[in-house]
């Protein structure tokens, strides 16, 4: 008889609990029963779940009794304190939050990447950055092939990455200033990080900041992509540096990827690894002007690669560029894609 599975929801009223929950309506996984849990405020708020009408419980320790599967995507702080309690009880934590990420012994996972990392889990999985997440599923199949020495990439975020209040504030300042508000006058509270000095608008703007800023002057996210992507591919010595950038798009994250190879290759050949890739969709036809965008990738599940081009200078250089939509392959999905393959493997504990 084939396990079925009781599934917790941690930030179930979020911008990405709420995809979460979208994306356990589509899964195959077994799920007997889920349980979706939020803030004390939250408690008491319904929401659908294939037809059902489910009531959102207050998150406390004892919520996890019974779990076998929770999905964490409730902040860094609440990660911190109730994942080891719902281990402690006997899930499986997998969580969208940066605090486990680079944790020893906590797998760092994009199942089409290193799914074989999913064994040595102890209880709690970490899901990479979203825009760590694209990026790893376009490349892995190059490194695998030709070798990887370099990756410089540039990202175009959109603001739901920063939550459903950054979404709103975009909405609000754009009407704002079409309506004749200057853009010394625009009310901005959030961008480009919540929790640092100064706001600046991002309505018709692009912001080179993406959380604090951290050593040597890169952000937070921006070592986040160097240090998971080294974690991922199990490569301490690949070259690596980001440049992270908001813009005024609501769902997609874009990147402009620059990679240097180890063995020779083209870019026919690039353009085959993609198109044979788990997760890839190749759009990348400039004759008729067919490439990825963030408006096209919204709801979509794939990591979708373009603009694939040698470089003019460098022999072993290419460029590409990489979209997908940041609340589904860059959270959500990639989320439930883990407890999917955890399933596969027969690695969930119960």
């Amino acid at each position: 008889m084939e396990k079925s599975y009781v599934v917790a929801v941690v930030g179930a009223t979020g911008a990405v609990g709420t995809k979460m929950i979208e994306m356990l309506e589509q899964t195959k996984l077994p799920i007997k029963q889920i349980k979706l849990l939020a803030s004390k405020r939250s408690a008491g708020k319904e929401l659908k779940f294939k037809g059902q009408t489910l009531v959102i419980e207050e998150l406390v320790p004892e919520s996890f009794e019974n779990v076998d599967i929770a999905l964490f995507s409730a902040g860094g702080g609440i990660s911190k304190l109730f994942a080891p309690e719902a281990v402690k009880r006997g899930a499986v934590v997998i969580d969208n939050t940066s605090h486990f990420r680079m944790a020893a012994g906590v797998p760092l996972v994009v199942p089409e990447v290193n799914r074989e990392a999913l064994k040595e889990h102890k209880g709690i999985i970490a899901n990479p950055n979203c825009s760590t997440i694209q990026m790893m599923v376009a490349l892995e199949p190059i490194r695998q092939a030709v070798g990887l020495d370099r990756i410089i990439v540039s990202t175009y975020q959109a603001v739901s990455g920063a939550g459903i209040s950054a979404v709103e504030e975009l909405k609000k300042q754009a009407v704002d200033y079409i309506n004749g508000t200057p853009a010394n006058e625009l009310t901005a509270e959030i961008m480009p990080c919540g929790g640092d000095k100064k706001h600046y608008p991002i309505a018709f703007n692009a912001l080179p900041q993406i959380d604090v800023f951290s050593d040597d002057d890169y952000t937070y996210e921006e070592w986040k992509m160097v240090n998971e992507t080294k974690k991922i591919m199990g490569d301490d010595t690949l070259k690596v540096s980001a440049t992270c950038v908001r813009i005024p798009v609501l769902s997609g994250h874009s990147e402009s990827v620059y990679i240097e190879v180890e063995k020779d290759t083209s870019v026919a050949a690039i353009r085959e690894m993609m198109a044979a890739a788990q997760g890839v969709v190749l759009q990348d036809d400039p004759s008729q002007q067919l490439y990825p965008q963030a408006l096209t990738s919204i709801d979509k599940k794939e990591t979708f690669v373009g603009r694939i081009r040698k470089d003019i200078d460098v022999a072993n250089g290419f460029h590409m560029w990489i979209v997908s939509d940041n609340l589904l392959k860059g959270a959500a999905w990639n989320s439930v894609q883990i407890a999917e393959t955890l399933h596969e493997m027969d690695l969930v504990r119960v």
